[in-house]
């Protein structure tokens, strides 16, 4: 594996929503998301993660997305995009782009719907990596993909590719989080990819979490990250329980509309636009949202 700088891929990367006005994605809004992050401490950001809604955006518009963060992290924290698609063809022509417009690593989801065999997501892998030097990392989420990544696999693609330094571990199996670490070393960054699983994992030696709750609470998500890293596990465990009330919401719904839902409350995006197959939230869920807001001390005064 490639030897990356201290603290790079490491910490808290929340994987972004998409503000949507009038149909159209409001990438002025999207910049200002960038600004928040950046002033609340956060240690990089993931473009078109699934928080993102990727699959209801264009080719055009993930591209743009991954191109406005760049200009406006400016160099002030990490990009990584999401590249996956629903072909290796489309995934190759996202991976390309964001890899020239200056992302600083790659993310790919793994092969959907289609139920690649292990072999064939080794040489997916072992393909995209040879189209660009930048650290690479599997976005591994079964419970979207329908795709369950074996230890063998990851074994096989870090032999092969040298910039094939992580993952974003997207489902509860804490196991698969000591054997990724033991076979291939502590320097593999593990992300949590779900969000009440971020301490115990990071705990395990996970690098950091790409928690969508980080959308509406940047600076607590962070200081988690900083400290499991500094090995105040005291703090870390009281962080992980002032979060858990709201890294529940995220799931009281398909995510991101409870997350859009609450961004919208806090003033931080002008409405909880989605496009179809997604909605926004019911009346019910709006009620049950105001009340983890409330007791979080996230509804504006």
């Amino acid at each position: 594996m490639i030897a990356l700088e201290p603290g790079f891929l490491c910490g808290s990367y929340p994987p972004l929503i998409t503000p949507f006005r009038g149909g159209d994605v409001d990438y002025d809004s999207y910049a200002s998301l960038i600004e928040h992050q950046i002033a609340n401490g956060t240690h990089g950001v993931v473009v078109n993660g699934t928080t993102s809604e990727p699959t209801s955006l264009t080719v055009d518009e993930r591209n743009r997305l991954v191109r406005t963060a760049v200009e406006v992290a400016g160099g002030r924290l990490p990009v990584v995009a999401q590249t996956g698609s629903q072909s290796h063809a489309e995934t190759v022509a996202l991976t390309e782009y964001a890899a020239k417009a200056g992302a600083d690593a790659l993310m790919v989801l793994t092969p959907y719907f289609i139920r690649a065999p292990q072999r064939g997501v080794v040489a997916y892998f072992d393909d995209l990596a040879k189209r660009s030097s930048l650290p690479l990392l599997m976005y591994h989420i079964p419970g979207r993909s329908a795709f369950k990544v074996e230890l063998e696999t990851l074994t096989s693609i870090a032999e092969r590719a040298p910039n094939f330094v992580g993952i974003k571990h997207a489902i509860d199996d804490h196991s698969f989080v000591t054997r990724m670490l033991a076979s291939l070393g502590m320097e593999f960054r593990v992300f949590v990819g779900l969000e009440e699983f971020t301490f115990p994992m990071m705990a395990l030696g996970a690098q950091g979490t790409m928690n969508a709750v980080a959308n509406v609470a940047p600076r607590q998500v962070a200081a988690l990250c900083n400290a499991v890293r500094a090995g105040d596990m005291a703090r870390g465990r009281q962080l992980h329980f002032e979060l858990f009330d709201l890294m529940c919401a995220v799931f009281y719904d398909t995510n991101p509309i409870p997350m859009k839902y609450m961004m919208k409350r806090m003033g931080l995006i002008a409405g909880n636009e989605h496009r179809l197959p997604m909605l926004p939230a019911t009346p019910e869920l709006e009620r049950r949202l105001d009340a983890v807001l409330d007791r979080a001390g996230l509804l504006p005064r």
